[in-house]
């Protein structure tokens, strides 16, 4: 297993909720970390709305799930709050998880070519060990295969 790097396992994170934490702090037994491009487009409200759909399941298992896109803290909280997510959202402004996860590719768009996150979620123990990766996610369907690895590995 790939285990995070320590100081971006302590590196305090901008939540939307202002609250001052880092990834260890947020992991107590699991958690899904997600990767979208930008916030208020429709496959990331959509991935968003699954998660959101899903939690209570997710928390009963002892997972916690992080949303992770570059946008702004503001955007981000106005992300959370148009679609009522009950889970964090960060603001990676500064692209240390990014960097860290290797999310940032090269995309095209409308025959222009640029740099951005492309979907990614990891699933992590609480000691900082990536369970599970899955790149160039799809959204429909992708949450349910998600929870069926939490329920498979922490149950």
């Amino acid at each position: 297993m790939v285990k995070i790097n320590n100081k971006v396992w302590q590196h305090q994170l901008q939540l939307t909720s202002e609250q001052p934490n880092t990834l260890a702090g947020l992991v107590t037994n699991c958690a899904v970390l997600y990767f979208y491009p930008r916030a208020n487009t429709p496959g990331c409200a959509t991935e968003s709305q699954d998660f959101s759909t899903h939690y209570s399941i997710f928390k009963q298992l002892g997972c916690e799930v992080i949303g992770v896109s570059m946008d702004s803290l503001k955007k981000q909280q106005n992300f959370k709050n148009k679609y009522t997510m009950p889970f964090e959202l960060v603001a990676d402004v500064d692209e240390v998880l990014c960097q860290e996860f290797d999310v940032i590719k090269q995309k095209n768009m409308y025959g222009k070519q640029f740099m951005g996150i492309e979907r990614s979620t990891f699933l992590i123990n609480s000691s900082g060990e990536i369970i599970q990766a899955w790149r160039k996610v799809k959204v429909p369907g992708h949450v349910e295969a998600v929870l069926v690895a939490v329920k498979e590995i922490f149950a």
